[in-house]
């Protein structure tokens, strides 16, 4: 009688924790992945971007003798989200177009990134 109390204590058990596994990975999975492309998009401004824009987006020293814009300003906030993308898909002015060496996803992601920089200034 106790083994077989023992046993259904065992099975129940394990088929909770499986239950609940089951449904939380997938949610773990998810945030990781929105945390590392936030990460990422980060990463990719600081190498592709920064020289010129700066590390807050206000334009470097470099980038501002270029007259590039304020990326936190209100003319740069105010473009739709696929003229950024396409700014950065094809270079403006003296900007270089990235489209040979960033993805699709990239360009998106740096995009994304763009519109956080005003919520910095």
């Amino acid at each position: 009688m106790l083994r077989d109390r023992t046993r259904h204590y065992v099975i129940c058990t394990t088929a909770t924790l499986l239950v609940i596994g089951l449904t939380l990975f997938p949610v773990s999975i998810v945030r990781a992945k929105g945390g590392q492309g936030g990460a990422a998009s980060s990463a990719t401004f600081r190498t592709k971007c920064a020289m010129c824009h700066g590390q807050d987006g206000a334009g470097s020293d470099v980038g501002k003798s270029m007259n590039v814009p304020d990326l936190r300003s209100q003319a740069v906030q105010k473009l739709p989200d696929a003229e950024l993308a396409q700014v950065i898909s094809n270079g403006k002015a003296g900007m270089p177009p990235f489209k040979s060496s960033l993805s699709e996803d990239q360009i998106h992601g740096l995009v994304t990134y763009i519109r956080s920089l005003a919520a910095k200034k």
